[in-house]
């Protein structure tokens, strides 16, 4: 997000903070109901495009939402959403994400008020590389023409009973919300903004064989000099992966995989 919704998420999440951090145990609960307002809008193309409207009075958007929300939500999730929609948005998409971004913050500053933000980190990455494997599963919590209902009971199978609330709360609706996404791309997103929250950036790593212990603190010390903060080294096996390592930061991608390198070297015997 960027440009004028950008800044409108910033400010919107400086805003919040003081909120969260106030907030503690009741953190989960605004997480929650800031995720009902996306599915809302989501659901609503109307109401949706009306509270996005650049040429809309902002105090009047604002009536409209404390008149949808009365009732049932938290005052501070409706002087949120009220706040949001007096700012300026490129899309009205862009409106309905920087909703969800306030929910996943929230849900994960109640994870990080309990001293569980970097085992919900951790869980979410163990599942995104415990699935690599089993794509017929991928495949399913990614497809809106499968059973609510089934995915999420694929989900709880694998989860269930093994993971703090915070995780199980986010991979549930990772399926059930899929918002035009893919299962796994958006526990990676979750991941990335809970390493983000933890002050960390987060490298993917894929090698074709286990790194020692020695092998992962030097590549992490490495990565660290290179971008000027701590790294969080997610490291995935893969038996295909032939030779070298493939390192994702962000958009920056090194792979210095055999099977990149023969791939590199037709394509200039191609040209």
């Amino acid at each position: 997000m960027r440009g004028t919704s950008g800044a409108s998420l910033a400010a919107a999440q400086e805003r919040f903070e003081p909120v969260l951090r106030s907030a503690a145990g009741e953190a989960a609960t605004l997480g929650e109901q800031l995720f009902a307002v996306v599915s809302a809008l989501d659901g609503s193309a109307a109401l949706r495009r009306s509270l996005a409207d650049p040429s809309r009075d902002g105090e009047d958007k604002a009536r409209v939402v404390s008149a949808v929300l009365a009732g049932g939500f938290d005052e501070r999730v409706s002087d949120l959403v009220s706040g949001l929609v007096r700012s300026r948005w490129s899309t009205d998409a862009d409106l309905v994400d920087a909703v969800e971004r306030l929910g996943l913050d929230a849900l994960l500053a109640a994870a990080e008020s309990r001293g569980a933000l970097e085992t919900v980190e951790d869980e979410l990455f163990r599942l995104t590389r415990d699935l690599v494997g089993q794509r017929e599963a991928r495949q399913a919590l990614s497809d809106e023409s499968v059973a609510v209902a089934r995915r999420t009971a694929l989900v709880d199978s694998l989860v269930e009973g093994k993971v703090d609330e915070v995780t199980l709360t986010l991979v549930r609706r990772a399926t059930t919300t899929l918002r035009g996404r893919r299962f796994v791309p958006t526990l990676t997103w979750y991941g990335d903004v809970a390493a983000e929250r933890r002050q960390r950036l987060v490298a993917g790593v894929t090698s074709g064989s286990v790194l020692s212990g020695a092998q992962e603190q030097r590549l992490g010390e490495i990565l660290e000099r290179a971008y000027g903060q701590p790294v969080q080294l997610n490291v995935t096996v893969d038996p295909t992966v032939v030779g070298g390592l493939r390192i994702q930061v962000g958009a920056d991608v090194v792979d210095s995989t055999v099977l990149s390198r023969l791939a590199d070297a037709r394509r200039r015997l191609a040209g």
